[in-house]
Protein backbone atom coordinates (compact mmCIF):
# COMPACT_ATOMS: atom_id res chain seq x y z
CA UNK A 1 0.00 0.00 0.00
CA UNK A 2 1.66 3.22 -1.23
CA UNK A 3 2.42 6.01 1.24
CA UNK A 4 2.70 9.46 -0.34
CA UNK A 5 4.42 12.33 1.46
CA UNK A 6 3.95 15.94 0.27
CA UNK A 7 6.93 18.26 0.67
CA UNK A 8 7.93 21.65 -0.68
CA UNK A 9 11.42 22.43 -1.96
CA UNK A 10 13.76 24.53 0.11
CA UNK A 11 14.37 24.69 3.84
CA UNK A 12 11.48 22.42 4.86
CA UNK A 13 12.58 19.72 2.40
CA UNK A 14 16.21 19.91 3.53
CA UNK A 15 15.34 19.74 7.22
CA UNK A 16 12.87 16.88 6.69
CA UNK A 17 15.54 14.64 5.16
CA UNK A 18 17.13 13.64 8.52
CA UNK A 19 13.67 12.64 9.81
CA UNK A 20 13.11 10.48 6.73
CA UNK A 21 16.54 8.92 7.17
CA UNK A 22 15.65 8.09 10.77
CA UNK A 23 12.70 6.17 9.33
CA UNK A 24 15.00 4.37 6.90
CA UNK A 25 13.72 6.37 3.93
CA UNK A 26 16.22 7.80 1.45
CA UNK A 27 15.53 9.85 -1.66
CA UNK A 28 16.72 8.20 -4.88
CA UNK A 29 16.89 11.48 -6.79
CA UNK A 30 17.95 15.03 -5.98
CA UNK A 31 14.90 17.31 -6.34
CA UNK A 32 17.16 20.20 -7.36
CA UNK A 33 18.46 18.22 -10.34
CA UNK A 34 15.41 16.17 -11.26
CA UNK A 35 12.47 17.57 -13.23
CA UNK A 36 10.17 14.98 -11.69
CA UNK A 37 7.45 16.08 -9.28
CA UNK A 38 6.99 12.57 -7.86
CA UNK A 39 10.23 11.23 -6.45
CA UNK A 40 10.90 7.57 -5.56
CA UNK A 41 12.62 6.45 -2.38
CA UNK A 42 14.57 3.37 -1.40
CA UNK A 43 11.28 1.97 -0.08
CA UNK A 44 9.09 0.99 -3.07
CA UNK A 45 5.90 1.75 -1.11
CA UNK A 46 6.94 5.27 -0.11
CA UNK A 47 7.13 8.22 -2.51
CA UNK A 48 7.49 11.99 -2.19
CA UNK A 49 5.48 14.54 -4.17
CA UNK A 50 6.89 18.04 -4.56
CA UNK A 51 4.32 20.85 -4.36
CA UNK A 52 4.22 24.54 -3.47
CA UNK A 53 4.42 25.11 0.29
CA UNK A 54 0.98 26.72 0.30
CA UNK A 55 -0.51 23.67 -1.46
CA UNK A 56 0.76 21.00 0.97
CA UNK A 57 -2.31 21.13 3.28
CA UNK A 58 -4.66 20.97 0.29
CA UNK A 59 -2.94 17.92 -1.21
CA UNK A 60 -3.14 16.15 2.14
CA UNK A 61 -6.73 17.17 2.84
CA UNK A 62 -7.99 15.95 -0.54
CA UNK A 63 -5.95 12.74 -0.61
CA UNK A 64 -3.31 13.72 -3.15
CA UNK A 65 -0.89 12.81 -0.36
CA UNK A 66 -1.26 10.78 2.83
CA UNK A 67 1.05 12.99 4.88
CA UNK A 68 2.76 16.32 4.49
CA UNK A 69 5.17 18.67 6.20
CA UNK A 70 3.99 22.26 6.37
CA UNK A 71 4.84 25.46 8.23
CA UNK A 72 2.55 26.49 11.08
CA UNK A 73 1.91 29.76 9.25
CA UNK A 74 0.53 28.03 6.15
CA UNK A 75 -1.41 25.58 8.29
CA UNK A 76 -3.16 28.34 10.27
CA UNK A 77 -4.20 30.09 7.06
CA UNK A 78 -5.50 26.81 5.62
CA UNK A 79 -7.45 25.86 8.74
CA UNK A 80 -8.97 29.34 8.96
CA UNK A 81 -10.65 28.53 5.64
CA UNK A 82 -11.37 24.82 6.06
CA UNK A 83 -11.56 24.32 9.83
CA UNK A 84 -9.20 22.85 12.43
CA UNK A 85 -10.51 19.32 11.88
CA UNK A 86 -9.74 19.27 8.14
CA UNK A 87 -6.34 17.72 8.89
CA UNK A 88 -4.89 15.52 11.62
CA UNK A 89 -1.90 17.34 13.11
CA UNK A 90 -0.03 14.84 15.29
CA UNK A 91 3.40 16.37 15.57
CA UNK A 92 5.42 19.58 15.74
CA UNK A 93 8.61 18.57 13.92
CA UNK A 94 10.50 21.61 15.30
CA UNK A 95 12.17 22.26 11.94
CA UNK A 96 12.33 25.36 9.70
CA UNK A 97 11.96 27.51 12.80
CA UNK A 98 11.39 31.25 12.51
CA UNK A 99 8.84 33.78 13.80
CA UNK A 100 5.86 35.75 12.61
CA UNK A 101 6.30 39.45 13.29
CA UNK A 102 5.00 42.92 12.58
CA UNK A 103 7.65 45.11 10.97
CA UNK A 104 7.61 48.79 10.04
CA UNK A 105 10.02 51.44 8.78
CA UNK A 106 12.55 52.48 11.42
CA UNK A 107 11.28 56.06 11.29
CA UNK A 108 7.60 55.13 11.68
CA UNK A 109 6.19 55.59 15.20
CA UNK A 110 4.27 52.31 15.27
CA UNK A 111 3.75 52.21 19.05
CA UNK A 112 2.56 55.82 19.07
CA UNK A 113 0.08 55.21 16.26
CA UNK A 114 -1.31 52.18 18.09
CA UNK A 115 -1.72 54.16 21.31
CA UNK A 116 -3.53 56.91 19.43
CA UNK A 117 -5.95 54.37 17.95
CA UNK A 118 -4.87 55.18 14.41
CA UNK A 119 -6.03 52.95 11.57
CA UNK A 120 -3.03 51.20 10.07
CA UNK A 121 -2.49 49.82 6.59
CA UNK A 122 -0.79 46.44 6.87
CA UNK A 123 0.51 44.34 3.97
CA UNK A 124 0.76 40.57 4.40
CA UNK A 125 0.33 37.18 2.84
CA UNK A 126 -1.00 35.91 6.18
CA UNK A 127 -4.33 37.69 6.28
CA UNK A 128 -6.04 35.48 8.88
CA UNK A 129 -3.09 35.51 11.29
CA UNK A 130 -2.81 39.30 10.98
CA UNK A 131 -6.56 39.87 11.33
CA UNK A 132 -6.77 37.78 14.52
CA UNK A 133 -3.67 39.36 16.02
CA UNK A 134 -4.77 42.96 15.54
CA UNK A 135 -8.38 42.21 16.49
CA UNK A 136 -7.22 40.74 19.82
CA UNK A 137 -5.28 43.95 20.49
CA UNK A 138 -8.17 46.17 19.42
CA UNK A 139 -6.06 47.76 16.68
CA UNK A 140 -7.91 48.90 13.55
CA UNK A 141 -6.19 47.82 10.34
CA UNK A 142 -6.79 47.71 6.62
CA UNK A 143 -5.16 44.50 5.36
CA UNK A 144 -3.51 44.47 1.94
CA UNK A 145 -2.87 40.96 0.62
CA UNK A 146 0.44 40.42 -1.16
CA UNK A 147 2.17 37.23 -2.21
CA UNK A 148 5.79 38.35 -2.07
CA UNK A 149 8.28 41.19 -1.53
CA UNK A 150 6.38 42.44 1.54
CA UNK A 151 9.17 44.88 2.34
CA UNK A 152 8.29 46.94 -0.73
CA UNK A 153 4.87 47.91 0.61
CA UNK A 154 6.11 50.35 3.30
CA UNK A 155 8.96 51.55 1.08
CA UNK A 156 6.53 52.63 -1.64
CA UNK A 157 4.07 54.15 0.83
CA UNK A 158 1.41 51.53 0.13
CA UNK A 159 1.38 50.28 3.74
CA UNK A 160 2.44 51.45 7.19
CA UNK A 161 3.64 48.02 8.29
CA UNK A 162 3.88 44.38 7.25
CA UNK A 163 3.19 41.02 8.87
CA UNK A 164 5.67 38.42 7.66
CA UNK A 165 7.99 35.59 8.58
CA UNK A 166 11.34 36.63 10.03
CA UNK A 167 14.37 34.40 10.35
CA UNK A 168 17.67 36.27 10.57
CA UNK A 169 16.11 39.70 10.14
CA UNK A 170 18.72 40.62 7.51
CA UNK A 171 16.13 41.32 4.79
CA UNK A 172 14.32 43.72 7.10
CA UNK A 173 17.55 45.54 7.94
CA UNK A 174 18.51 45.79 4.27
CA UNK A 175 15.21 47.55 3.62
CA UNK A 176 15.38 49.77 6.74
CA UNK A 177 12.54 47.97 8.51
CA UNK A 178 12.48 46.87 12.15
CA UNK A 179 10.44 44.31 14.04
CA UNK A 180 7.91 46.16 16.20
CA UNK A 181 5.86 43.22 17.51
CA UNK A 182 6.30 39.48 17.79
CA UNK A 183 3.18 37.50 16.90
CA UNK A 184 4.13 33.84 17.26
CA UNK A 185 6.95 31.31 16.84
CA UNK A 186 6.73 29.26 13.66
CA UNK A 187 7.93 25.73 12.96
CA UNK A 188 6.85 22.93 10.62
CA UNK A 189 4.17 20.38 11.45
CA UNK A 190 3.35 16.90 10.25
CA UNK A 191 -0.18 16.71 8.85
CA UNK A 192 -2.09 13.56 7.94
CA UNK A 193 -5.10 12.83 5.75
CA UNK A 194 -8.00 11.65 7.95
CA UNK A 195 -9.04 8.80 5.62
CA UNK A 196 -5.46 7.60 5.13
CA UNK A 197 -5.01 7.45 8.89
CA UNK A 198 -7.80 4.85 9.02
CA UNK A 199 -6.92 2.90 5.86
CA UNK A 200 -3.14 2.86 6.36
CA UNK A 201 -3.09 3.19 10.11
CA UNK A 202 -0.21 0.84 10.92
CA UNK A 203 2.22 2.33 8.36
CA UNK A 204 1.34 5.93 9.20
CA UNK A 205 1.39 5.43 12.98
CA UNK A 206 4.84 3.84 12.74
CA UNK A 207 6.11 6.80 10.72
CA UNK A 208 4.68 9.24 13.28
CA UNK A 209 6.43 7.34 16.08
CA UNK A 210 9.78 7.36 14.28
CA UNK A 211 9.50 11.07 13.52
CA UNK A 212 8.55 11.79 17.15
CA UNK A 213 11.60 9.88 18.39
CA UNK A 214 13.88 11.69 15.92
CA UNK A 215 12.52 15.09 16.99
CA UNK A 216 13.13 14.13 20.65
Amino acid sequence: MMITLALSKGRIFDETLPLLQAAGIKMLEDPEKSRKLILPTNQPQVRVVLVRASDVPTYVQYGGADLGVVGRDTLIEHCAEWGETSLYQPLDLKIAQCRMSVAAPADFDYAGKVRQGARLRVATKYVNIARDFFAAKGVHVDLIKLYGSMELAPLTGMADAIVDLVSSGNTLKANKLVEVEHIMPISSRLVVNQAALKLKQQRIRSLIEVFAAAVG
